[in-house]
């Protein structure tokens, strides 16, 4: 029986995105190169929204921040403190926009899949210090591209 209506995309370009995530390399983050790692894998223009894997060692402690948006935080390995209570592998956190939030730290070493829908903002007691969104990510594995092939 067909269809009662074409759904063929209108954009042909159109497709799904793999990423072998064991194959991306793991970048140092700039706040502490030794003990926070990331790996971007994906970011989405349209819409704003991205997926890293974070590697953070224990003693790692994030600055408090702001979500501009919603996130969905999956514990893959290790525990995180988060607010007043601790991650542990298995979770699943969503947090909505405009959630606000102290430092968390990686009581572990750890592994989570984070997925944003737009901008987190990071400040301390004068204001805002930094951001991550989207536009950041593509800086930030173009520099890490940039670096590696200086090195080479």
């Amino acid at each position: 029986m067909p269809l009662p209506q074409d759904i063929k995309p209108i954009n042909s370009e159109l497709m799904d995105t793999l990423v072998e995530a064991s194959k991306v390399e793991w970048i140092p983050q700039e706040n502490d190169p030794e003990r926070a790692f990331l790996k971007v894998l994906w970011t989405g223009s349209e819409s704003g929204s991205w997926a890293v894997l974070f590697r953070w060692l224990e003693g790692y402690t994030a600055p408090q921040h702001k979500h501009l948006s919603a996130s969905h935080t999956f514990i893959l390995s290790g525990k995180l403190q988060v607010r007043d209570g601790t991650l542990n592998a298995g979770d699943y956190v969503y947090e909505p926009n405009g959630m606000l939030h102290g430092a968390t730290t990686a009581l572990e070493d750890t592994e989570y899949l984070f997925i944003c829908n737009g901008p987190v903002l990071f400040y301390n007691d004068d204001g805002f210090t930094t951001y991550l969104g989207w536009e950041e990510l593509e800086r930030i594995k173009q520099q890490h591209a940039a670096k590696k092939q200086a090195a080479a």
